[in-house]
Parts: C-alpha cells; sequence; structure tokens
C-alpha cells in the first residue's frame, strides 16, 4: 500500500540528490524496513553515510529518522483491523464480504495514487489557480463527486461553478465560459450524448479540459483533454464505485491549496467570517 512516507518519495523523486535515490530506493523496494531498523543500517543498506540518510528525511518534511518510523508503525497498526477483517468469512453482498469490498476499494485507491505523476498533479494544479473561471461537469451519478468537488474548490478560489446544474439551459451556461477556463469533467459509463458536442465547445471555446475517467475511456479523452486523470473503477455488481474520484478531486483541491498558498488561507478566514456573519450555521 502507498503510505505517506511513499507519497512523499514519489513527489520528490526528480529532486533527490544520489545518496537520497538509494535511499529511496531501499524504502520503495521494501516498505517495512522503516519498522524494522536503525537509521544506521538504513544507511548501510544504501551504500551511504548516516548524515545523508539524517538529510533525507528532513528533505520529506520529517524532523528526523524517527518521526518517520513512528508514521510507518501509526499506518500499520490502523490498517491492522482491516487485514483481519478481509480474513472473515461472513459474507455480506454479493457472496463477497465486507473486507473483500474494503479490500477492492483499497486498490482501486492505490492503483490509481501509485501510477499518478506528481508533476501531472501540479500542472492541473497550475491550471486551475490560473484560470479566469472553473467549471465542473457530471452527469448522472457523477453529479454528486462533482458537486463535492466544486464545494472544495470554491472555498479556496472564487469563479468555481456547476456546469448544466439547471436542465435545458446548456447554451446560457456555455455564453458564461471563455478561453483559459478550467473544466473538470467527471464521467463514467454510461455517457450521454451531449458529452461529444459539449466538449467540442469547450475545445473551441480553448478551455482547459481536465478529466477524471476510467482507463478504458483514456483514448476517446485524448481527443479533447488537456489533462486526464485515470481512476481504477472495478466493483462488485451492477453499482459504480466513485471512491477513488472523490479522493482525486480532494488531491486536487489540496494540490490547488499549495499552489496559491495565501490566497487561499486569505478566502477560507472570508468565508469563515461570513458565516459567523450570517450565523447560519446552526439553522
Amino acid at each position: 500500500m502507498a503510505t505517506r512516507l511513499t507519497l512523499r518519495i514519489q513527489e520528490r523523486l526528480g529532486r533527490l540528490t544520489q545518496s537520497e535515490a538509494k535511499i529511496a530506493a531501499v524504502l520503495l523496494e521494501n516498505h517495512a524496513f522503516l519498522e524494522t531498523h536503525t537509521a544506521t543500517e538504513l544507511a548501510g543498506a544504501a551504500g551511504v553515510s548516516k548524515a545523508s540518510a539524517a538529510r533525507f528525511f528532513r528533505t520529506l518534511g520529517y524532523s528526523d529518522f524517527d518521526e518517520a518510523r513512528n508514521q510507518a508503525r501509526e499506518e500499520r497498526n490502523r490498517t491492522q483491523p482491516y487485514a483481519y477483517s478481509v480474513a472473515s468469512d461472513d459474507r455480506a453482498v454479493l457472496g463477497r464480504t465486507l473486507g473483500e469490498h474494503l479490500e477492492l476499494e483499497v486498490t482501486n485507491l492505490r492503483r490509481s495514487f501509485e501510477e499518478l505523476r506528481p508533476d501531472i498533479v501540479r500542472e492541473t494544479a497550475q491550471l486551475l489557480a490560473d484560470a479566469p473561471r472553473v467549471w465542473c461537469l457530471g452527469f448522472g451519478m457523477e453529479e454528486g463527486p462533482v458537486r463535492m468537488g466544486r464545494l472544495m474548490l470554491s472555498k479556496l478560489r472564487p469563479n468555481v461553478n456547476l456546469l448544466g446544474v439547471h436542465s435545458g439551459v446548456w447554451a446560457e451556461d456555455l455564453a458564461m465560459t471563455g478561453p483559459r477556463d478550467a473544466l473538470i469533467l467527471c464521467t463514467l459509463p454510461p455517457r450521454p450524448r451531449t458529452l461529444s458536442a459539449l466538449t467540442t465547445y469547450a475545445r473551441t471555446t480553448r478551455m482547459n479540459i481536465i478529466t477524471l475517467c476510467e482507463h478504458a475511456f483514456i483514448p476517446q479523452a485524448q481527443r479533447f483533454s488537456r489533462i486526464i486523470l485515470p481512476c481504477h473503477v472495478a466493483s462488485y455488481g451492477q453499482v459504480p464505485t466513485h471512491a477513488t474520484m472523490t479522493s482525486m478531486l480532494r488531491l486536487l483541491a489540496i494540490a490547488l491549496h499549495g499552489q496559491i498558498g495565501n490566497a487561499a488561507t486569505q478566502r477560507s478566514i472570508l468565508i469563515n467570517d461570513i458565516d459567523e456573519e450570517l450565523d447560519l450555521n446552526d439553522q
């Protein structure tokens, strides 16, 4: 499973020194190494000095080796109950255990984020930061994650809108879009026939389309997308899973916050102040 340490390494992989890259290789090859070995043993396994190992963890944002190891142990302890539930023989849905359901969702998440390149996330965050307006679009069941994604992004920057929120007013909505606007499209099958016309119009107006979709749709999405964020969506039965898509939208919000920094913080403060002034939180 991709731990927080693994994700930090992947994000900085291209910026590591030669010695740091050797340490990273040891940890990526054996995720449990950090829990079972000392800093000296890690340095020895990587063929670098102990000082290089200390610098490696500071580069990743940890105060020292012990902080990283404690985090790894905490993650292991937190996931142990799930490992136990997978072994349970209590059949719950479609002849499968709750543990098997959980395992499939975790596998979808793990595979999606392990395949995701950090530079693509940074590029997407830059597009969202620079866009005059951000639009979010989802059909059918994807409308739910899209609405949540729009809410997350609107806490960080202004002019984040839902496209097609009212039936029969596509022309009015599209008339408000323009060049360099970002369109976040969340799409899974079945897809409406209107999707092709909408994406064609968006390309004509030079919108930057960011598409979240399953792997089978990537060839079609490449025709109109500036960026594609593939989501593993394997599921049991006829009910699709949106866990990966929802998590991907949250990642984009976090990346946007990191990109615009203080502006996002100030907007969050403004929103909280308005909430308090209106006194509507408990209404």
